[in-house]
């Protein structure tokens, strides 16, 4: 799947180019739900939150969902499992959404490099005391 189709992680990326590959399988586990395997993989160049330079993240995607139905009554035990995520479907599903949403979870929640600076920061200079002035008035009279 082409990264420019998928809309919402445009404002992410420092560039839309490349693609993502996926791969989806159905299947009923062994208690009889209806269960969805999903695998994304590709590299997104995202932007460095510090800098704004290209990151490459290597993305790896695999999970497992579990289908029901569009406002299923569900215990609240069962929305507090942690070890299974559901994906309510009514009707058809739509996959580039469904990798898009993966894709989204997927993400760093602020992407940075390891070390780098503000932008801008290295050809500053000397940095300006704004309160140097004030200092030398102090004990003046008026």
């Amino acid at each position: 799947m082409a990264i420019s189709e998928l809309e919402r992680l445009h404002d992410l990326l420092v560039e839309v180019s490349g693609d993502v590959s996926f791969r989806l399988q159905g299947f009923k586990s062994e208690h009889g739900e209806l269960m969805l395997h999903i695998e994304v993989a590709g590299l997104l160049p995202l932007a460095c939150q510090r800098c704004l330079k290209a990151i490459s993240f290597d993305l790896d995607v695999d999970s497992l969902l579990e289908l029901i139905p569009e406002g299923a009554d569900m215990s609240q035990d069962e929305l507090e499992d942690d070890t299974r995520d559901f994906l309510p479907v009514a009707g058809e599903l739509d996959v580039a959404e469904l990798v898009e949403d993966e894709i989204l979870l997927a993400l760093p929640v602020a992407p940075r490099h390891e070390k780098c600076g503000l932008p801008g920061a290295a050809d500053a200079g000397e940095r300006i005391n704004p309160f140097e002035a004030l200092a030398g008035l102090k004990g003046k009279p008026n």
